[in-house]
C-alpha cells in the first residue's frame, strides 16, 4: 500500500480523500466548501467533457452559454423550484466595494452602500429560469421547435457538508435545456438523454448503473418526473450519476412561453433539463481505485501509458531514449502517453507516482531491455507484469487497454450484483442496511409516508423505480399494502 493512503477497510471516507490527494486531483480552496481542481484532475474532467460533448452533438444538441447571475424574481416564478433551491442560494446585493474611510476600523475594504442593487441577483444554482426567460424571446411558432441546447458551466449551491468532487459549494457541470411542441417529444428527449448517460457510465466510466425514475419526494424541484442512473461505490453506497427531468409545462407557464401550433392555436411549450457534474470524477475514484491509489478506465484516463526509461550513465541514457523514441512513433496515434525521463527521480519513485495517479499501463525499459528488443509492461488494474517484444508492443497496448476497460466494468458489475439483494422483512432490511450491505430491492406501495419512514428510521432512500422492473405481486415492506414491483433502496452520497 502506498504511504499516506488509508486502507479502504479501515476508513473509506479517509481513503477517498487520501486517493484524491495522492493522485493530485484536487486541493482545498481558501473558500470553505470550494475546491481547486488541479491539472491532473482537470485533465480527467476534460476527458469526460469531450466524450459527453461529442455524444450530445451526435444527438442533435448544440452548446450555448447563459449568465451566472439570475434576477431573484426569476427564481420565484416557479413555486416548487424556489422551494427546492432557496436554502442553497448565494445572493448578490451590492455591485462594488470601497476603501474604508474610518481610521479606527480593522476593515480596509467595505461594501459601498450606494451600489446596492435595485434587484438582488442569485448566483445560479441551476439555469432553468434564466434560460426560459430567453426562450420566451426565441419561440413564437412551431417552426422554432425543438430547441436543443446544452451549457457547460459552473454553479453554486451553498452546501453545509462538502467533500471533494462529490459535493462542493461550487462545481462544474453540464446542463441541457430543451423545448418541444408536444409532451411525447419531451418525454422522448428525457429518455434519450438518460440513455446517453447510461451508455457513458457503462461504456466509458466502466460503471454499471440502474436506470429508473425518482419518487415524488426525490424528484427535481419543478419537474413533473425525474429519471436517474444510480451506481454502487465500493463502500456499497449509492451515487446518483446523472439525472434527466421532464419539466412538463411548468417553466413555460411560469415564463409565459407559448408557440403557435400548425393549427394556429397558442400552446405552452414542453420542457426538459438534464445534467451531470464533476461528481463523476468522484465516482471514478470510488468505483475503481484501490489501496495503492487511483485506478482509471482507459477510455477516460488522461494518460493511458507512461514510459519510464532506466539508465545509469549518459551512454545508456542515449541508447535507451533512442529506442523509446522509435517505439512511441510506431504506436497508434490515439494512444495517450507520456515519457518520464526526469533524471532527478529514481525509477521506483516514478513507478509509485504513476500508480497513484492511475496511469493504466507502465512501460519499463533499460539497457538490457534495449539489447533484447523488449520492454516490461505493467498493468495498473491487476498489477500484472510481462515482457513484450518491441515489434509486438503496439498491438499489445491496444489489446491491454481494451481488456482493462472490460475488466474494470465486469469487476464493478460483479461487485454490484453480489451486493444487491431482495428483502421482504423490514426488520431484516433495517439490520442489513446499517452496515450497509448494499442495494435492496423491496416492495413499496407508493405512499410517501412509507417512504419517509424508511428514510427517517434507516437513513436509506428509494434510489429509483427501475425502468426495466419486472411486475411481481407483493406487500409493501412497511404497511403491507399491495405492491406490483420492487424499488431499489440504499444509503447514498
Amino acid at each position: 500500500m502506498a504511504k499516506g493512503i488509508t486502507r479502504r477497510s479501515e476508513d473509506y471516507a479517509r481513503w477517498y480523500t487520501d486517493v484524491v490527494a495522492a493522485a493530485d486531483l484536487a486541493d482545498y480552496s481558501p473558500v470553505k466548501g470550494c475546491m481547486v481542481i488541479k491539472p491532473h484532475g482537470y485533465a480527467l474532467w476534460e476527458q469526460i467533457k469531450a466524450v459527453l460533448d461529442r455524444m450530445f452533438k451526435e444527438t442533435g444538441h448544440v452548446n450555448a452559454y447563459f449568465p451566472l447571475f439570475i434576477p431573484k424574481s426569476f427564481l420565484c416564478r416557479e413555486a416548487e423550484h424556489v422551494a427546492g433551491f432557496a436554502k442553497e442560494c448565494a445572493v448578490v446585493t451590492h455591485s462594488r466595494l470601497k476603501a474604508n474611510d474610518d481610521p479606527n476600523s480593522s476593515e480596509k475594504v467595505i461594501v459601498d452602500e450606494a451600489s446596492k442593487l435595485e434587484e438582488e441577483l442569485v448566483v445560479r444554482p441551476t439555469s432553468e429560469t434564466i434560460i426560459w426567460s430567453m426562450y420566451k424571446k426565441w419561440i413564437q411558432s412551431y417552426r422554432d421547435l425543438p430547441i436543443l441546447i446544452n451549457q457547460w458551466a459552473n454553479v453554486v449551491r451553498w452546501e453545509m457538508r462538502t467533500r471533494l468532487f462529490l459535493r462542493t459549494t461550487e462545481f462544474l457541470w453540464q446542463e441541457g435545456h430543451t423545448a418541444h411542441a408536444t409532451p411525447d417529444d419531451a418525454e422522448s428527449e428525457v429518455l434519450k438523454m438518460l440513455g446517453v448517460y447510461q451508455t457513458f457510465a457503462e461504456e466509458f466510466m466502466a460503471i454499471p448503473v440502474y436506470a429508473g425514475i425518482k419518487t415524488e419526494s426525490e424528484k427535481f424541484a419543478g419537474a413533473e418526473r425525474t429519471y436517474c442512473i444510480e451506481a454502487m461505490m465500493q463502500d456499497k453506497k449509492a451515487l446518483q450519476a446523472g439525472t434527466s427531468h421532464n419539466l412538463g409545462q411548468n417553466f413555460a407557464r411560469a415564463f409565459d412561453v407559448t408557440y403557435q401550433s400548425e393549427a394556429g392555436k397558442q400552446e405552452y411549450v414542453w420542457a426538459t433539463s438534464w445534467g451531470v457534474s464533476t461528481r463523476l470524477v468522484g465516482a471514478l475514484v470510488m468505483a475503481h481505485s484501490d489501496d495503492t491509489g487511483l485506478v482509471l478506465p482507459p477510455k477516460l484516463a488522461p494518460i493511458q501509458v507512461v514510459v519510464v526509461p532506466i539508465w545509469k550513465n549518459d551512454e545508456e541514457h542515449a541508447k535507451v531514449m533512442e529506442t523509446v523514441t522509435g517505439l512511441v512513433q510506431s504506436w497508434d496515434k490515439d494512444i495517450r502517453f507520456k515519457i518520464d525521463d526526469r533524471d532527478y527521480y529514481r525509477p521506483g519513485w516514478k513507478f509509485n507516482e504513476w500508480e497513484k495517479k492511475g496511469v493504466c499501463i507502465r512501460i519499463e525499459i533499460g539497457p538490457r531491455d534495449v539489447e533484447n528488443g523488449e520492454v516490461v509492461l505493467a498493468c495498473r488494474d491487476d498489477g500484472s507484469k510481462s515482457k513484450i517484444q518491441n515489434n509486438q508492443l503496439n498491438d499489445r497496448l491496444r489489446n491491454e487497454l481494451n481488456d482493462m476497460q472490460s475488466r474494470l466494468f465486469e469487476r464493478a458489475r460483479k461487485f454490484r450484483d453480489e451486493h444487491t439483494f431482495e428483502v421482504d422483512s423490514y426488520e431484516d432490511f433495517k439490520r442489513r442496511i446499517e452496515a450497509p450491505e448494499g442495494f435492496f430491492n423491496i416492495h413499496w406501495c407508493g405512499d410517501s409516508k412509507c417512504e419517509a419512514k424508511i428514510q427517517e428510521e434507516t437513513k436509506a432512500t428509494i434510489r429509483c423505480i427501475p425502468l426495466n422492473k419486472k411486475h411481481e405481486s407483493g406487500e409493501c415492506i412497511i404497511c403491507k399494502q399491495p405492491s406490483s414491483a420492487r424499488v431499489i433502496t440504499g444509503k447514498a452520497y
